[in-house]
């Protein structure tokens, strides 16, 4: 239940809006599923895709080392909205989960199936302070039984729900998207929805939307073939993008939003057994559900008042960043008990870090891509991933090995029991929940992913 504490924090929070006597910016915050780090023109990708966000990312200002907080969706969401480590809202795996397997090496902990009502969201405290607050796509931080965007300081709820879509193409049995047909797409549904929130009223507003490409199906009107057909899916998605932003530069409303652009997690290599391949990560080691890096990367786009346009940051941030980011930005107060660090001192390129120790991941779980369980420590330059199964430990640095090709565990054993000891502190703290020997193991029959217990390794391009 919601306390008199809880309640207590968000009126603190709203104070400097509140007396605020200019209209505050709007905040758009654009989440991408399945995401792969050079997917946008302006981290690489060759087709020319994605104009749009590419613009707003030139008057803005580009993150080249952002991350996701887990190589899975939901855990990542519950940290964007919260600016909190997943395992302290419980939810450490993609709802609901992958099925324990019998006869694995580990038992894996149970995930948390919603966003705990207790867990204070950046709607929330925007609502408080006088925001109109929308989700505009996906949810999947819980269902109907109280756990909506609506139970979470959303006033507005488009296409969000617990079960997520079952293809871009109507009819959808999604809210606010009921009665379509199977002419409409998914994408283009949403951005309309997004649209027709934004312009409602002149009061400001917060936009959340958690677009449901580029995850699969792949899927696009008139095209086939998974290349041509992903690429289309994001171009769609970029182009209502673009509508935003013409709708905002027409009502004189652009330059007082805030712009942010994200992905839930590093891209989706390969489609099933067929190992057919969906995006390209490279020079970066594996993908979505991994730990390495193509697991975890995402692009990360920042356009503010403050914001430097053009300006490239190298800093290693992450999404549990973008809450304190938003409040600070704003002239609000940092709540209690978040993990995130206001990115603000690194968007006018007078700071080029920020003061946090190291970054933290705790994947407890395996992967419906060949990822084991493990957890993961950057230090600097530094990375430290502990494999849970056995406590391997492998050790790399990112600044000459972005790709992760070469262990340094060994030559380098003191730093490696030094940064493993940080992160058994770290989980302490934020009372990451273990999995467990099976007594059921059974080596013959262990595998749990679709491509066996090794991942997935792209070769250095």
């Amino acid at each position: 239940m919601r306390n008199q504490t809880r309640r207590n924090v968000l009126a603190g929070l709203a104070g400097g809006l509140l007396g605020a006597k200019t209209k505050q910016p709007n905040i758009v915050l654009v989440l991408f599923d399945d995401l792969g780090w050079r997917d946008f023109g302006c981290y690489g990708n060759s087709k020319p895709v994605t104009p749009n966000i590419d613009a707003i990312a030139a008057e803005g200002v580009k993150f080249t080392q952002a991350y996701a907080a887990c190589p899975v969706c939901s855990p990542s969401r519950a940290a964007l909205l919260t600016g909190k480590y997943p395992p302290r809202s419980g939810v450490t795996d993609w709802i609901a989960g992958r099925p324990q397997w019998p006869t694995a090496k580990l038992v894996t902990p149970k995930t948390g199936t919603f966003l705990p009502l207790e867990e204070v969201t950046m709607a929330e405290t925007l609502k408080k302070a006088g925001y109109r607050t929308g989700s505009v796509g996906k949810w999947h931080l819980g269902g109907s039984d109280g756990h909506m965007p609506t139970d979470q300081g959303f006033d507005h709820n488009t296409g969000g729900n617990q079960r997520g879509s079952n293809g871009y193409f109507g009819p959808f049995d999604l809210p606010g998207l009921e009665g379509r047909s199977a002419q409409n797409y998914l994408t283009t549904e949403l951005g309309i929805a997004a649209r027709k929130f934004a312009a409602v009223d002149r009061k400001p507003f917060f936009l959340y939307w958690p677009n449901y490409a580029v995850h699969l199906p792949l899927q696009a009107p008139g095209h086939s073939g998974k290349e041509g057909t992903y690429h289309e899916m994001l171009r769609i998605a970029d182009e209502q993008i673009g509508l935003m932003r013409n709708q905002l530069k027409a009502a004189g409303e652009y330059e007082n939003t805030i712009w942010m652009i994200t992905s839930d997690n590093g891209g989706l290599l390969y489609e099933g057994k067929s190992r057919e391949p969906v995006t390209n990560n490279q020079p970066l080691r594996a993908g979505k559900g991994h730990l390495y890096e193509g697991g975890i990367r995402v692009p990360l786009i920042v356009k503010a008042g403050k914001a430097k346009a053009g300006l490239e940051v190298s800093a290693r941030v992450s999404g549990i960043d973008l809450y304190p980011t938003v409040l600070e930005l704003l002239g609000m107060a940092r709540p209690r008990g978040i993990d995130g660090v206001a990115l603000t001192g690194l968007l006018d390129g007078k700071k080029k870090s920020l003061k946090r120790d190291a970054l933290y991941w705790h994947y407890p779980h395996y992967s419906n891509q060949g990822g084991d369980p493990g957890g993961v420590v950057i230090e600097q330059n530094w990375k430290l991933i502990e494999f849970y199964e056995t406590g391997r430990l492998e050790l790399f640095d990112l600044e000459k090995d972005a790709g992760e090709r070469k262990n340094l565990s060994g030559t380098e054993r003191g730093r490696a029991l030094k940064m493993q000891k940080m992160l058994q502190q770290w989980r302490k703290d934020v009372g990451a929940v273990m999995p467990q020997e099976n007594p059921n193991f059974d080596p013959a029959k262990e595998d749990q992913g679709l491509f066996g217990k090794e991942p997935p390794i792209v070769p250095a391009a």
